[in-house]
């Protein structure tokens, strides 16, 4: 695959995981975690899935035959470092194999096995998944991605545009907005950052209008408690202020902002 498929394929892995995590719920509640995107992720993953009494497991060799590693696909996403028929026990234990005062042990006591759980493992599998991809990347891969979002942006192709923003955002760690910024009908990406009185700051943000096709650029950050700084993102938002980059620009300024990062 092109790097360009690469990046791709690991922003649907990020956003399958975010999903996921949501809906992870502490031991006592009775929230379920969707096992279909679980499923769907642990396939993208080096596991192996199989069927062991009324369990779904995915098993991965680590080391020696008698030790692999296995998710058990429930609410609990345990990841053990074992073999099956251990698991087996744990989890899914027959009558006569709990008469056993060994098993029963086994069973309550699974610490020595287990090696995480819930989000954790979710994070796990994710880095598995990414670490199959080659996201090294030349010039001319950055290049081809500025070039497709102008393209997208001069055909008015809105899904062109916001897939070159999205490949862009990942490249430079940016962020959709946190809700005091956010504004209707528009896509955005920044960089959010924190002072030590807790005032959120937004900023270079790229904003573009689903219904106009329009894209521009912020480059200052403006704080969450910024009054008019919020008004002024409004303002450029509605064509009342100039931006600091607009259309094409907008592209050329990150394609610049990748090759910056990477030589810092």
């Amino acid at each position: 695959m092109s790097f360009k498929e690469n990046l791709l394929k690991k922003i649907r892995i990020d956003k399958l995981v975010g999903h996921i995590i949501s809906t992870i719920g502490p031991i006592e509640s009775d929230k379920k975690v969707d096992k279909q995107a679980m499923r769907s992720l642990v396939e993208m993953a080096p596991y192996e899935m199989q069927k062991e009494r009324d369990l779904e497991l995915y098993i991965k060799q680590t080391g020696p035959e008698e030790k692999k590693r296995i998710l058990v696909l429930d609410n609990d996403l345990s990841i053990y470092h074992t073999n099956m028929e251990d698991v087996a026990l744990r989890k899914s234990p027959t009558v006569k194999e709990m008469v056993n005062i060994k098993n029963i042990i086994k069973i309550l006591h699974d610490s020595d096995v287990v090696k995480s759980k819930k989000e954790e493992s979710v994070r796990i599998i994710q880095k598995e998944c990414i670490e199959q991809l080659n996201l090294n990347y030349t010039e001319s891969d950055i290049d081809q991605i500025k070039y497709d979002g102008k393209s997208a942006l001069d055909w008015d192709d809105k899904e062109g545009v916001m897939e070159s923003m999205e490949l862009f955002a990942d490249l430079l760690d940016l962020a959709p907005p946190p809700k005091v910024f956010r504004l209707d009908n528009f896509k955005m990406f920044g960089r959010i950052s924190e002072d030590e009185k807790g005032e959120i700051f937004y900023g270079p943000i790229i904003l573009y209008s689903l219904i106009k096709n329009e894209l521009k650029l912020i480059e200052k950050k403006i704080g969450s408690y910024d009054k008019a700084g919020i008004e002024m993102l409004h303002q450029i938002a509605q064509g009342n202020e100039k931006a600091s980059k607009e259309k094409f620009q907008v592209f050329e300024y990150l394609n610049t902002a990748v090759f910056l990062l990477k030589k810092d």
